[in-house]
């Protein structure tokens, strides 16, 4: 009866994982996969577009610029939905901040739908947009639930799971983007209004799984919910142990707010963290792996993939993620090379840091700071992945075969940078990690933090 009660609770788990994965980075994933496929119909309807209204196409260069911004505009919405997670977090909740993204998504789903028909490209702008904002929110808030959610000896595989999805969004939008599927001339609004669906299925499913019990507690003070949310997710059984790390870490949160995102960088007792945060974050988007995924077409071509090849080798850079690539030179065995190359850095990409540096925010910082610090995590990598995004096709027509060399310092930078100052977080409980990277940032110190009072926080302000 006992094992039966483990797994029942350990099935709870794991949908909280995939509900909260299905709406939250598959979606990431999914939106930035998915514009690949149909880039020529893109292309070839703003030309037609503007034709239409001006009676003139639009020069070669224009709609190369029109179609960066198709692409960009993305992480530029993510930029704002990363700004938004943090109040949202605060005010909703993690699980009810999930829920509330899914609008974006419906109002980016519908304009997608009807762009073609309206004979709008701006439709689609805004569409990427809103889209972008929903995977801002989400690609903060899920790490930050499942991690708060999750038993300390789980937490980084839970964690990891946003990794996971995200891959799982790539390869899907890749999938669906086959010619065979709505990758053809005519289907590609409802290909891109396709995100509707894993949106509707985290609608019905979020709502039945707990909220965080860490939120439950320390940040609206409810004992009884957050019990009543661990009990849903680890069962009846043995909970004085972990609600003694929360209390632990309710105490140590006492007379204190919410950190806003600029005090971040005030204090010196987050000055480890708050290196790493920025120092990883920014080099996971300045290695160019996830502007491989919106132009991967055009790389493939660059390298000499047959036109009929290239889609199903763009399903290929979603199955893997690892090391850096520098693409070919004049023998004709180097586009196979060129291929595997990109394959291998994508493999790099997703073993390290596509699933470690979006949990770092979650590990590295206190209930109070954390917020914020994925509000400063969210903002630098949709900043990143925007420049990137907006520069990658003209970096490619200048540097050619050469065009990941950039790159290559930035993945060498991130790696010293990892090996030598990055404290290690497995198996260790929140309050743990914060003590050692006190001992950290004060190593003349024996002491340990000073943030403690007899006040106790109902709720918490950004």
């Amino acid at each position: 009866m006992r094992a039966l009660r483990r797994l029942i609770q350990g099935r709870i788990l794991l949908l909280t994982i995939c509900a909260a994965g299905i709406g939250g980075t598959f979606q990431f994933g999914y939106n930035l996969s998915v514009i690949n496929a149909p880039t020529s119909y893109i292309q070839a309807f703003t030309n037609e577009t503007w034709q239409a209204r001006t009676g003139e196409p639009l020069p070669d260069h224009l709609v190369l610029l029109m179609w960066s911004l198709i692409v960009s505009l993305y992480p530029l919405g993510g930029l704002f939905g990363a700004l938004l997670a943090g109040p949202l977090a605060i005010t909703l909740g993690r699980k009810k901040s999930l829920l509330v993204n899914n609008i974006f998504v419906v109002s980016a789903a519908i304009l997608f739908g009807f762009s073609r028909k309206a004979g709008s490209f701006e439709m689609i702008m805004l569409g990427r947009l809103l889209v972008g904002v929903n995977a801002g929110v989400s690609m903060n808030i899920q790490p930050m639930y499942l991690g708060e959610s999750a038993p300390k000896e789980l937490r980084g595989a839970v964690a990891m799971s946003s990794a996971i999805f995200t891959a799982l969004g790539i390869v899907m939008g890749q999938v669906v983007g086959l010619r065979e599927l709505l990758g053809g001339p005519q289907a590609w609004p409802l290909l891109l209004a396709s995100s509707l669906v894993p949106g509707a299925l985290q609608l019905a499913s979020l709502p039945l799984l707990p909220e965080s019990p860490r939120y439950l507690l320390i940040d609206c003070g409810d004992t009884e919910a957050c019990l009543a949310a661990l009990r849903q997710l680890r069962g009846s059984g043995d909970l004085a142990g972990e609600l003694e790390e929360l209390e632990e870490e309710r105490a140590a949160c006492q007379g204190c707010r919410a950190r806003r995102p600029w005090e971040l960088f005030q204090h010196r007792a987050l000055r480890r963290q708050v290196t790493s945060l920025v120092v990883l974050g920014s080099a996971m988007e300045l290695c160019g792996n996830d502007s491989v995924y919106a132009y991967a077409s055009s790389v493939f071509r660059k390298a000499g993939v047959p036109e009929a090849k290239i889609q199903y080798a763009i399903i290929g850079t979603g199955s893997c993620e690892l090391l850096t690539a520098v693409v070919s030179s004049s023998f004709p065995w180097t586009l196979y090379l060129a291929m595997a190359c990109i394959f291998a850095f994508i493999l790099s990409f997703g073993i390290g840091p596509a699933g470690v540096t979006g949990i770092l925010a979650t590990e590295l910082f206190d209930q109070m700071a954390r917020p914020a610090a994925c509000m400063v995590c969210g903002a630098l990598m949709w900043i990143m992945l925007f420049l990137v995004g907006l520069g990658f096709p003209f970096i490619m027509e200048a540097l050619s075969h050469y065009l990941y060399v950039p790159f290559l310092g930035v993945c060498v930078c991130g790696a010293i940078y990892t090996g030598l100052f990055l404290p290690e977080t497995k198996g260790k409980t929140f309050q743990e990690i914060s003590e050692e990277l006190h001992r950290l940032n004060f190593p003349r110190r024996a002491q340990g933090p000073t943030w403690r009072s007899l006040e106790v926080i109902q709720s918490t302000e950004l």
